[in-house]
């Protein structure tokens, strides 16, 4: 079959105009060829007549009418194979760090490398014996890749069933080394290596059944568990003004979450944050294995100073690699950073494609974008009965923190829970910065929700009593008004705060978690004698030191029970009930949980 070939006729921004001689299809690879044996490499995103428009990958400085430009027939793919844990790419799967190397800190156009080591060997046992009959995804082997055994699978693009010919004897192999030979219902034989590549825009879909995302995905940061929890196979988003600690919470998130895989895509982050991730994870400790954290992460570099068509294709990568892991039973968390300038480079390319603008300039389909990458998320059973999932969470970045902006509210209106990060909290210095009024979940979390709903009650009281008190003054307002503000600042001050620098305080298990909120709960529902607003003051100022202390010590040791006792103490001295508002709101939840039931 002839190649398909093309001349360059137009040049605007990253965007160039092909004349095509020849077949040619939307999302297809082609190569800009430029002086000096260089080819740049773009993707076919609009096709008029004979003439394809292609975003290109790279600085298209150089380019002029007339060059020529060769089409490869395939869709943009990422190789799928064992090498992939602890790797830095960048959007087109380029490993970094040997790039780096070839071409020195300032990266050349036009190079682009083999994303898996292919001189590597790689242990493999066989799982599948000739005679066997298997389909895509199906497991012909396995190869120790980190913590996990690295399921080698028949390729997800061969439709069909197949029968297995020849397995490869346990023993070291490369990834491109013939590991089997199967043979298709026509009688035409296939040899499979280790690896194979996957188009990126295209969800890989070879499980038996879809579920319902149900089981909490556990990140140890309590504000998120308790009030605003993710379950494993859903979607969040956090959106927040800069430097309101989205970056920060993430990655927080991804040393913590209590998943196998975390995948990190940074979707047009600044350098200078990209780097101290790069830097940082190398050096962390996994606290499941004792070893380092990279070893089962994987981070995808797009900067802000890179081509803006590179961003489109790093979240699609990272979502695509994440799938491929979810195919082996594991639980995967995906953190894009940020989805916001994911949109502007769909912004600038439907800008030089002359589409009719929506919303502030963004394409019409936004939504239908945003809403197809999040769909990708999700728990599945697989044929052989084991569950994988992909949890998605993206932080969006609204210029001035306005979440009425569309990309905000694309994002809400298809994910599972929202973190919405507060100015005003981050410049008081209360992390995480997530806005406990404003910010919901869909899903189930750890704790009853009769006494969320409650504690999270107190906290609408206590702002409107707090709001009240900056116009009338603490003078003009009741005790019973004064004792709800101290108890929805001590909620925020011991519960909602977290100090992730604190080696015990920064990451707090489930068990804990529950332990805790129930005392919290028996403090902020009791009803305390207090007499006048000093003696409440200070009463709830000596109950926040104790429970700080309580939370700094060690789960289950003399000094923890030492703290709890103190603390139980202090409430007996004061407590003479429980708060009849409290009861209705547990009483509530239980009799909905029982009709459920």
């Amino acid at each position: 079959m002839k190649q398909t070939t093309g001349q360059v006729v137009g040049v605007s921004g990253n965007m160039v105009t092909v004349r095509v001689q020849g077949q040619v299809r939307l999302n297809e690879v082609g190569y800009v060829a430029l002086e000096g044996e260089r080819f740049l490499k773009s993707e076919v995103i609009r096709i008029r007549g004979d003439l394809a428009e292609m975003q290109v990958f790279e600085m298209t400085r150089g380019i002029s009418v007339g060059d020529e430009v060769s089409f490869t027939g395939e869709l943009l793919a990422v190789n799928l194979g064992p090498g992939l844990l602890g790797q830095v790419y960048d959007g087109l799967q380029n490993p970094l760090p040997q790039l780096a190397e070839k071409t020195g800190f300032f990266l050349d156009r036009g190079v682009y490398l083999d994303s898996l080591d292919a001189e590597r060997q790689w242990e493999f046992t066989p799982k599948a014996s000739p005679g066997d009959v298997v389909t895509a995804a199906d497991t012909l082997g396995t190869v120790p890749e980190g913590i996990f055994q690295h399921r080698i699978m028949v390729p997800f693009n061969m439709n069909g069933r197949y029968s297995v010919d020849w397995i490869a004897e346990r023993g070291e192999y490369r990834v491109d080394d013939t590991v089997a030979e199967v043979r298709d219902e026509r009688g035409g034989k296939h040899q499979l290596t280790m690896r194979f590549q996957w188009p990126v825009k295209r969800a890989i879909e070879q499980y038996a059944e879809r579920l319902k995302p149900s089981e909490p995905m556990v990140t140890k940061v309590r504000m998120i568990d308790t009030f605003f929890p993710v379950a494993r196979g859903g979607t969040y988003c956090i959106p927040g003004p800069f430097g309101a600690g989205k970056t920060v919470l993430q990655q927080i998130t991804s040393r913590h979450a209590e998943v196998d895989v975390v995948i990190i895509t940074a979707c047009g982050e600044r350098a200078g944050e990209v780097v101290e991730t790069i830097q940082e994870f190398p050096e962390l400790t996994d606290p499941r294995t004792g070893r380092s954290l990279m070893e089962r992460t994987i981070i995808i570099c797009n900067t802000s100073s890179m081509p803006v068509a590179a961003r489109e294709a790093s979240v699609y990568t990272g979502v695509t690699l994440a799938e491929y892991y979810r195919q082996m039973g594991l639980d995967v968390l995906l953190l894009a950073d940020s989805t916001s300038r994911w949109a502007q480079a769909m912004r600038e390319m439907s800008g030089r494609l002359e589409e009719i603008p929506g919303e502030e300039a963004f394409p019409a389909y936004l939504e239908s974008v945003i809403a197809g990458f999040y769909e990708r998320a999700g728990a599945v059973r697989l044929a052989d009965g084991s569950h994988g999932s992909v949890t998605i969470g993206g932080t969006v970045s609204p210029a001035g923190g306005n979440f009425e902006e569309p990309v905000t509210q694309s994002t809400l209106k298809v994910v599972g829970a929202f973190h919405g990060l507060s100015r005003e909290r981050s410049d008081a210095r209360r992390y995480p910065s997530i806005h406990p009024l404003d910010s919901w979940s869909k899903y189930a979390g750890l704790i009853p929700h009769g006494k969320t709903e409650y504690a999270r009650d107190l906290l609408f009281r206590g702002d409107e009593v707090g709001q009240m008190m900056k116009v009338v003054g603490e003078e003009g307002t009741s005790l019973q008004d004064y004792i709800v503000n101290q108890k929805s600042e001590f909620v925020d001050a011991v519960y909602l705060q977290q100090n992730s620098f604190d080696p015990v305080d920064g990451a707090v298990m489930v068990e804990r978690q529950r332990h805790v909120f129930d005392l919290l709960f028996e403090i902020i529902s009791a009803e305390l004698d207090l007499e006048s607003k000093d003696e409440a003051r200070q009463y709830f100022n000596q109950l926040r030191q104790y429970f700080l202390d309580y939370n700094g010590a060690q789960w289950k040791t003399d000094k923890f029970y030492e703290h709890e006792n103190a603390i139980k103490e202090l409430l007996k001295e004061r407590k003479t009930g429980i708060d009849s508002h409290a009861r209705q709101f547990v009483e509530q939840a239980a009799e909905t949980v029982g009709s459920q039931g």
